[in-house]
């Protein structure tokens, strides 16, 4: 092989393009048999979400796999009878799988998501569904081609308050929307960068699969600390916006049924604490969306005061969602929907408080594992949400403003 040649076999190789061969039939599951998961990916996200499925009902972890063996004993330590691999590619070939959970590193998103479609599972991937625009361009044709289930990590997506908001808008009282402005911020101890992490004094080569972690990337030494902090590092991770971002511009999109971004603009910079990272924690991002729609968020990784939330204006009326604290998975802070009327138009309108009931992110996919129905977050969502994340990191990194068209023939260093 040329060089080139041989850089384009190993990125398919590493996207797992085994995907678009024939599919295997998962077997049909009752109302009431017990739901047989395996997890690939048992880090710090990879550990809440298995602490989530252990809690449903009528579901059993059967296997997990991590290139880490830290993980997989700290796994076995919740789930003592579960099987604890180091390859991915053996818990898909396990019979007695019916759906999978992949909670890997984002650089990795894209080659499990395709490897267990290929292997005819159902899918829970966490976000951002892929670390690309093309990983993102696959993985959507590779689910069309098949009839498995997959979810997307948007815990959002099964949230009282999108409910509320669809509700509210489909009944016209928010009138035309123009802007949607979004925000997300969170603090450290001076000295202490968000997302830093101690690395364990087992994190040795000799315990990691440090070529399987690399997926295709090019050869390095072992890297301990890149390998426990990859959030920071442009090569494996997406950055802020690809860890939260993307959960409150999934809600903005369904909540007003948008598509993917016409353009997009970033700007910011590491700012907060100068510690060797790549990706920004201070950040301004304006996206653009047909439908004369912009929506803008921010976040600084410098100050919690307002927490995260966003506020839908419309000629008729406002949504305001608010969630006071800085925690956006673990539920520690007090989440409110209101909506306020504009009196210009509409003068005998009122205030209107969200009453709607979260549903469980995790148990919804689980009941439509059974019930083959569509998740709360399809497939879709994740690719609608994927492009906006990247076409704001590409707009950052290539200082200026990115179109759809120009996002979608960029090609990845990596």
């Amino acid at each position: 092989m040329t060089d080139n040649t041989r850089r384009e076999f190993i990125k398919q190789a590493a996207l797992g393009t085994t995907a678009f061969l024939a599919m295997p039939s998962a077997r049909v599951l009752g109302a009431n048999e017990r739901v047989r998961i395996g997890m690939i990916g048992v880090g710090g996200r990879g550990e809440e979400l298995l602490e989530q499925v252990l809690e449903i009902p009528n579901t059993q972890v059967v296997a997990i796999a991590d290139v880490y063996s830290r993980r997989r004993d700290q796994a076995r330590q919740k789930a003592p009878n579960i099987q604890a691999l180091e390859d991915h590619r053996r818990l898909l070939d396990m019979k007695d799988v019916d759906g999978v959970i992949v909670a890997s590193p984002l650089h990795l998103h894209a080659r499990h998501f395709l490897d267990t479609i290929s292997a005819g599972k159902d899918l829970y991937c966490e976000k951002t569904m892929t670390w690309s625009i093309p990983e993102a361009e696959q993985c959507l044709e590779a689910a069309k081609k098949s009839d498995r289930i997959i979810q997307i990590g948007l815990q959002h997506e099964s949230s009282g308050a999108l409910a509320d908001a669809r509700e509210w808008i489909k009944d016209g009282i928010v009138g035309k929307v123009t802007h949607v402005e979004s925000w997300m911020s969170r603090n450290t101890p001076h000295g202490k960068g968000q997302w830093v992490r101690p690395v364990p004094s087992d994190c040795t080569s000799q315990n990691v699969n440090w070529e399987a972690f690399l997926n295709g990337r090019k050869e390095s030494q072992f890297d301990a600390y890149k390998l426990i902090n990859w959030r920071l590092f442009w090569e494996f991770s997406g950055g802020n916006v690809a860890e939260n971002m993307v959960h409150q511009i999934s809600w903005i999109i369904s909540a007003l049924d948008l598509g993917v971004p016409s353009a997009a603009y970033m700007s910011g910079g590491v700012f907060s604490e100068k510690d060797g990272r790549e990706v920004p924690d201070t950040i301004a991002v304006t996206l653009d969306f047909p439908k004369d729609i912009v929506v803008t968020w921010q976040s600084t990784f410098s100050n919690k005061r307002y927490g995260l939330g966003e506020r839908i204006l419309g000629s008729d009326g406002t949504i305001e969602h608010i969630e006071g604290g800085s925690e956006m998975m673990a539920a520690k802070s007090e989440e409110v929907i209101h909506y306020y009327p504009e009196e210009v138009n509409r003068s005998h309108g009122s205030r209107l408080d969200g009453t709607t009931q979260d549903q469980n992110h995790m148990a919804n996919w689980i009941d439509c594992v059974r019930s083959r129905k569509t998740p709360n977050a399809p497939v879709e969502t994740g690719y609608r949400s994927a492009l906006a994340v990247h076409m704001a990191n590409l707009s950052y990194r290539q200082k200026q403003r990115v179109t759809l068209e120009e996002a979608k023939a960029y090609k990845p260093e990596y």
